[in-house]
């Protein structure tokens, strides 16, 4: 059946990570057919601890950095006798719980992966499998997540030591004992804070840098006793002002960052994605981390930074991000350039109508459920009851949403697909009403 815009036809979901299962459950509550494709043996992607297919970032000591409160399904409660932030392998858990209760396993085929989607003249897609079959789909679901391709960035010199990208960092004692060696962390996001963290306690690292190329601002996960994510600004307060407000109660919480050894940052709290951790600087101030600046070049045993410095170095831990990659596709329209790829409620391009991303965001504060308030809208395209507006609109959108939600940040790769949660979620419900109405009127 060709795709019309109109009819349901069947719907192909790439990848079961928490963005694919939960898009799975939604086609399923509505009686729409679907295939989901996973290339590993089981769910959980990023979440499944030495996942087999090697695309999982989970370390062994790893806790989430949003608390039960923020991460929940809608009609899947997390148990009550979780802790505030709960281990990797109890979130996990709850994955399998979530999807072995709403019947989903036997829905998903698993150790296949989709090697390429190509769209068909006729608007379809065919999707090419491992297994070397080819299906034709008119509808394409893409949740491969986006933290899975490792970027390193390049530097001038050689080192001599032991690398390894954080994606791959699993402990402190396999692959590479870091026990009684100097170790380098880079970076200035949550795994480098995470990582540094660990591998500085007296017992691990003889000496722990961590070079940063700007100064961040790092929150505590908790205030005032309770998890930090947990305050929500009333809805009715206008955003920037909320803003303004949470930066005056960080501030007054945590003090200046200079103040710790750390680099000044250049920005404003929450104008850049902030770094949480509950120990980093406390570290930092006992003197297990040494903060470093910008490096310059790798050299041998050593690494020279931007103040003319050098550091003797056994081993680096690049936390320097990922990449945004769709490696099943091959069209330039369908790559994120620089990590930048705009798109209509962070779903959707225009022109490609039948093709939906999914938790392709960095929604502050929670991931785990945002592709199930995505969701709702896809489904109700797929089953003919949303119409997206004319591509005009969809374009002038994207323009506004992203001043809106990236216009404070400052310009850096992480930073392309940020969005506030609750902002966000307030205006998808409105758009999603308003394509009902659309719908309803074209009917």
């Amino acid at each position: 059946m060709a795709f019309d815009g109109q009819s349901k036809g069947r719907a192909c979901i790439i990848g079961a990570g928490c963005s694919g299962f939960t898009m799975a459950k939604r086609l399923k509550d509505y009686g729409i057919p679907y295939d989901c494709f996973e290339m590993s043996d089981d769910i959980g992607g990023n979440w499944y601890f030495k996942n087999p297919n090697g695309l999982s970032s989970c370390y062994q000591s790893l806790h989430i950095d949003t608390s039960k409160w923020r991460l929940a399904f809608e009609d899947f409660p997390v148990p009550e006798d979780w802790p505030d932030f709960p281990h990797h392998a109890q979130l996990l858990q709850y994955f399998h719980d979530y999807v072995d209760h709403f019947g989903l396993r036997e829905t998903i085929t698993f150790n296949t992966a989709v090697e390429t989607a190509r769209r068909r003249d006729d608007g379809d897609w065919d999707v090419t499998l491992s297994t070397g079959e080819t299906r034709t789909y008119q509808w394409l679901i893409v949740a491969n997540g986006h933290h899975w391709d490792a970027r390193v960035p390049d530097y001038p010199g050689e080192f001599d030591g032991y690398q390894v990208h954080s994606h791959h960092y699993r402990d402190p004692f396999e692959p590479f004992d870091f026990r009684g060696k100097r170790v380098m962390i880079v970076g200035g996001g949550n795994s480098a804070m995470d990582i540094s963290s660990e591998l500085s306690q007296r017992p691990i690292a003889e000496k722990l840098f961590i070079s940063m190329r700007r100064g961040v601002w790092v929150l505590p996960k908790y205030m005032n006793g309770q998890p930090a994510d947990k305050a929500v600004l009333p809805s009715w307060l206008p955003t920037k002002l909320g803003r303004k407000l949470a930066r005056s109660a960080i501030k007054k919480r945590i003090g200046n960052m200079e103040d710790y050894g750390l680099p000044k940052p250049d920005h404003e709290p929450l104008d850049g994605h902030p770094s949480v951790s509950g120990e980093f600087l406390t570290r930092v101030g006992c003197g297990d981390i040494h903060p470093k600046g910008a490096i310059d070049k790798l050299d041998g045993d050593g690494v020279i930074f931007k103040d003319g410095t050098r550091e003797k170095i056994d081993a680096i831990v690049w936390a320097t991000g990922y990449n945004v990659s769709f490696p099943f596709f091959d069209t330039d329209d369908l790559r994120a350039k620089d990590n930048r790829f705009p798109l209509f409620k962070r779903m959707v391009k225009p022109g490609y109508e039948n093709l939906f991303f999914l938790g392709l965001a960095q929604p502050l504060p929670t991931l785990v459920n945002f592709a199930e308030q995505q969701s709702k809208l896809c489904a109700a395209k797929i089953a003919g009851e949303y119409d997206f507006p004319p591509r005009e609109e969809m374009e002038k959108v994207i323009v506004e949403d992203e001043k809106f939600h990236l216009g404070h940040f400052y310009d850096a790769p992480r930073h392309t697909m940020q969005v506030d949660f609750n902002a966000y979620v307030k205006d998808l419900m409105k758009e999603l009403e308003n394509g009902r109405k659309r719908a309803k009127a074209t009917a």
